[in-house]
């Protein structure tokens, strides 16, 4: 299988007043309706010849390298780079095949918002813990992929943290000039989304979408909370 490949759209000059948007993926612009818990935990049980997959390992918010390798742990198979690379190549074969059987959603507002950056002075990429074939897969799916030219995934990493680090190494690469970190928005829907902002030196939008509330998402105390992305009034005016 080949590496994905971000779509890069055609390149104009930035300048240091434009802002960078980095989203996360599951509960922010989609919910998969559990088709990615349900391609790692098949593909687990497939690779490994698992009978029972043990269920209660938190997914919100991590890396997928992070929860591959707990699944491994769990399940008392050594989470050597060998057994990573079986479970995640396995993973993206199952991951078409749950995306078409369960019932994902666009969440509101989303595909209206990225249609209406395409038209302001604005970069606009990812921040996710999927690895970026995985994210390939779930974007394609939903008719979403094309709207993003470059990104930071959780490949390599079991700290989000790090994600945020990529993304802008990223960023600076795809304008070809240093970025400030507080032109930069994380657009996310969990604690760890806007803590993974701060660790760069970004801002923060937390989107009650995903599975914490918003008492939760305040709690962080991001720039901005948000119920969904529906308000693309507002937000393009934050961001225009």
């Amino acid at each position: 299988m080949l590496a994905a490949r971000l779509v890069q759209p055609p390149r104009r000059p930035y300048n240091s007043l434009m802002h960078i948007l980095l989203f996360d993926i599951d509960g922010t612009l989609i919910r998969s309706g559990g088709a990615g818990k349900h391609a790692l935990e098949s593909a687990l049980a497939e690779v490994f010849e698992l009978d029972d997959v043990h269920d209660g390992i938190p997914y919100s918010g991590r890396t997928d390298t992070a929860i591959a390798r707990e699944l491994l742990a769990v399940h008392g198979i050594e989470p050597s780079e060998a057994n990573l690379l079986r479970l995640k190549e396995a993973y993206l074969e199952w991951l078409p095949h749950s995306l078409r059987a369960f019932e994902g959603v666009v969440l509101p507002g989303v595909v209206d918002l990225l249609n209406r950056l395409r038209g302001v002075r604005a970069a606009v990429g990812l921040l996710t813990g999927n690895i970026r074939r995985g994210a390939e897969h779930k974007l394609r799916h939903f008719g979403l992929w094309e709207h993003f030219g470059f990104g930071g995934f959780g490949d390599d990493t079991l700290n989000r943290d790090d994600v945020a680090r990529a993304a802008l190494r990223e960023t600076e690469r795809y304008l070809r000039r240093p970025v400030d970190p507080r032109d930069v928005w994380v657009i996310g829907d969990t604690p760890l989304d806007v803590q993974c902002a701060r660790a760069i030196g970004a801002r923060a939008v937390a989107v009650c979408t995903g599975w914490h509330c918003l008492d939760e998402l305040h709690a962080c105390e991001p720039d901005w909370v948000l119920n969904d992305l529906s308000d693309t009034a507002a937000l393009l005016e934050r961001w225009g």
